[in-house]
């Protein structure tokens, strides 16, 4: 039967309909997945076509996800990274989402004040375990959305739940029938699904849950969920670690819409970003992730990242503020004791610093050639140089411009008098055996002692 495709808007003969296959043994896919070894990547060569929804956006699991890594938050701490996030967000909502727990009498406070704060985005929904209980509770609170776990894989259908395909489906089935009968949408997350039987298992039970959504009119959100990081990017790879397979295979063979569609992985194979971005080229209007990244194990898409990932794709940052990226970092490790590794981009504090005398020599003709775009305008974090003994003299200068913001005719430049003997002191300070970089405290002490007016002159 033909019938015009609301998504291509060409003709296009009905996908076959995908059943249950009850296996009786797991299917591990251990061509793939050895144990043994390092996962293998493998291809058939089969391509699905690239298309990215009209709107994609950003949902966060910082307050979930996230918090399960680290030190649990306080209350104050989940309310000040939730108005960041709604600041970086900005007016159009392209951080769409945020997730809490509701277990504890702190995680219903931490909801309540949020809730207090009036803000359209992000949206706060939560995660719960599959109960009447949980739902009633989700609902008392006036959330619209919860999260339910619903894994997909025969890993933890046989192995964790102990369960056939068909006990487990029947199981998630009931509990979002009772979601529905709580008045709250459930947002289905596909543990595993990396490692799932894609065909046999996860399309015929989206069917169902697609099936039951039309019959109660109530949407189901599929969070495509990466659990293991196993998913890769690449076109032409088999099932079920094909990122695009995944979300054009949820799509066409499925029914879900690209608003109903979100992405979730984790960075165990280093891939976290780029099969996010790979989930939005290819239908899944959203990708949830954790600010800085925090996750289990190698943690979540860091959110900062996938905003540059947004503005990159689209053209545009469309509303959002990317300086408060570095407010929440600052918030971060100030306020909250968090240590970001330094080479971290976009956050760490060496992100943009150049150790490196060469580099500094270019930075010193023009900050373009060695900063990845205009740091201080996008970021509010200015280039930078870390002053060792391999900074040389245009190191040292762009150091004191920067520091005493010089520029145009008062900037200073590696044939100075001052940055000469800077330089004589700090390689002085080297080859008396030294190993770490002159702070910046000590380089203007020792500029007070060379040039005791320097201060004064540069203002």
């Amino acid at each position: 039967m033909l019938a015009l495709s609301g998504n291509t808007n060409l003709l296009e003969q009905d996908s076959y309909r995908y059943s249950l296959q009850d296996v009786d043994e797991p299917n591990l896919y251990r061509d793939f997945f050895s144990y043994s070894d390092v996962p293998r990547v493998a291809f058939n060569h089969r391509r699905v076509p690239m298309g990215m929804p009209k709107d994609i956006w950003i949902t966060d699991t910082s307050l979930r996800d996230g918090q399960q890594s680290v030190e649990p938050y306080t209350v104050d701490q989940i309310v000040k990274l939730y108005q960041l996030m709604s600041k970086l967000g900005g007016p159009y909502g392209i951080i769409r989402q945020t997730e809490f727990f509701v277990y504890s009498k702190k995680d219903r406070e931490a909801v309540e004040r949020c809730q207090a704060l009036g803000l359209k985005f992000p949206e706060i929904t939560t995660w719960i375990r599959a109960s009447k209980e949980d739902f009633k509770l989700v609902r008392d609170l006036g959330i619209r959305e919860t999260g339910i776990l619903v894994s997909c894989s025969d890993y933890h259908i046989f192995k964790k739940l102990k369960m056939t395909r068909r006990q487990a489906m029947n199981t998630y089935l009931s509990a979002v029938a009772e979601a529905f009968e709580a008045g709250v949408m459930p947002r289905c997350h596909l543990e595993d699904i990396t490692r799932a039987d894609f065909y046999g298992f996860v399309v015929p039970f989206v069917n169902e849950l697609m099936k039951m959504s039309a019959d109660a009119g109530i949407p189901v959100r599929i969070r495509a969920c990466d659990t293991m990081g196993y998913g890769v990017p690449y076109p032409e790879v088999v099932l079920p670690r094909s990122v695009p397979g995944i979300i054009y295979g949820l799509q066409y063979y499925s029914d879900v819409p690209s608003e109903m569609l979100e992405w979730h992985g984790h960075n165990d194979f280093y891939k976290a970003v780029a099969n996010a971005s790979t989930a939005w080229l290819y239908g899944a209007s959203a990708v949830n992730c954790s600010l800085l990244g925090i996750g289990e194990r190698t943690g979540n898409v860091p959110l900062e990242a996938m905003v540059m990932e947004y503005a990159s794709l689209r053209g545009s940052f469309d509303g959002m503020d990317p300086t408060v990226i570095t407010e929440i970092a600052d918030f971060f490790r100030q306020e909250m004791g968090y240590e970001v590794p330094p080479m971290t981009p976009f956050v760490g504090k060496n992100f943009n610093v150049t150790r490196a005398g060469i580099h500094a020599d270019g930075l010193l003709k023009d900050e373009e050639i060695y900063n990845i775009f205009d740091t201080e305008k996008i970021l509010n974090r200015p280039a930078s140089v870390s002053i060792t003994n391999t900074s040389g003299l245009a190191g040292i200068a762009y150091w004191i411009n920067q520091n005493y913001k010089l520029a145009g005719e008062r900037a200073i430049d590696k044939k100075s008098p001052l940055v000469l003997a800077l330089k004589g002191w700090i390689d002085a300070e080297y080859e008396e055996g030294r190993q770490t970089a002159i702070s910046s405290g000590e380089l203007e002490k020792k500029i007070k002692e060379l040039a005791p007016n320097f201060m004064e002159v540069s203002r």
